[in-house]
């Protein structure tokens, strides 16, 4: 299935993509794609109704956030091969973890608020582990059981703050609109290969990041494991699992960084596309 949420800022109503290329009413089904929703029970709810019969939505209205109510916004740095070569850093022996303020989170194609005092904004594409099954200490053959669905992320940052302003990640990636998610929950019955999927992004058309999951230092398995050894997951939490190599900070001969006006697009195969606009910050 391919789960969204669409409508305006505040009032998205959870949807399923038919087969026939509509945007399907889920909301007499499930509140909204949260919480329970999303755990094997809920999503087992959604595939028994036959989604034909659902009311048929607008596609030209807004796609919201597909995971509504983010609970941990939770990320992997360092995560790909070849992106830590282009950073000169060293292969991490264990998951370096950090953590995006869920108030960062918007919709697939929302506009990108460049922050107050930006100097070095960057762009990431990454793969989105969805939760729908609690996942506290799980052994890694069990690991994939915990996964709802899988989304596109855009995990934006901002790369003075993350690296010259002192302390841990967090606040070079918690920005504000710093944390597109969607369009799509696709869920794993839909992906032949999580560690096989061509994974790109663009800025004003020009390609910048043409990776694959193949070169993921720590797979999804191993990375659901490995973070419910130090807190539960819950249904609804998203981690950002990394991402290749093209970023703008490992750009040559000098790093190229976002600026006002310009269009991102980014996708994932099989799991959908992201558009995003960037703007100065205004008060």
């Amino acid at each position: 299935m391919k789960l969204l949420r669409v409508g305006a800022k505040g009032a998205e109503k959870p949807a399923i993509l038919h087969t026939d290329g509509t945007y399907r009413d889920l909301s007499g089904v499930v509140s909204d794609l949260s919480g329970d929703a999303l755990t094997p029970e809920g999503l087992a709810k959604i595939r028994a109704v036959d989604a034909g019969g659902l009311p048929v939505l607008d596609k030209n209205q807004r796609i919201g956030p597909c995971v509504g109510h983010v609970g941990k916004f939770i990320c992997v740095g360092l995560n790909y091969a070849d992106h830590a070569a282009e950073t000169n850093s060293p292969i991490p022996k264990e998951p370096i973890l950090f953590m995006k303020a869920t108030s960062a989170v918007i919709g697939p194609n929302d506009t990108v608020i460049l922050p107050k005092n930006t100097l070095k904004p960057d762009w990431e594409v990454e793969l989105g582990i969805v939760i729908g099954k609690e996942a506290r200490y799980v052994d890694e053959a069990d690991a994939l059981d915990h996964v709802a669905g899988y989304c596109v992320v855009n995990d934006l940052s901002e790369r003075h703050f993350q690296t010259e302003r002192g302390g841990q990640w967090t606040k070079g990636k918690s920005a504000d609109t710093f944390g597109p998610i969607g369009p799509y929950i696709v869920t794993p019955d839909e992906i032949a290969d999580v560690q096989d999927l061509h994974m790109w992004l663009e800025v004003d058309g020009k390609r910048y990041q043409d990776g694959s999951t193949k070169t993921m230092i720590f797979g999804v398995q191993h990375l659901v494991h490995y973070i419910s050894q130090f807190m539960s997951l819950q249904p609804g939490d998203v981690i950002s699992t990394g991402t290749p190599p093209g970023v703008g900070m490992g750009q040559k001969p000098e790093p190229i960084w976002l600026k006002a006006g310009q269009t991102m697009k980014l996708g994932i195969a099989g799991l959908g596309e992201q558009q995003q606009t960037t703007v100065a910050y205004s008060a």
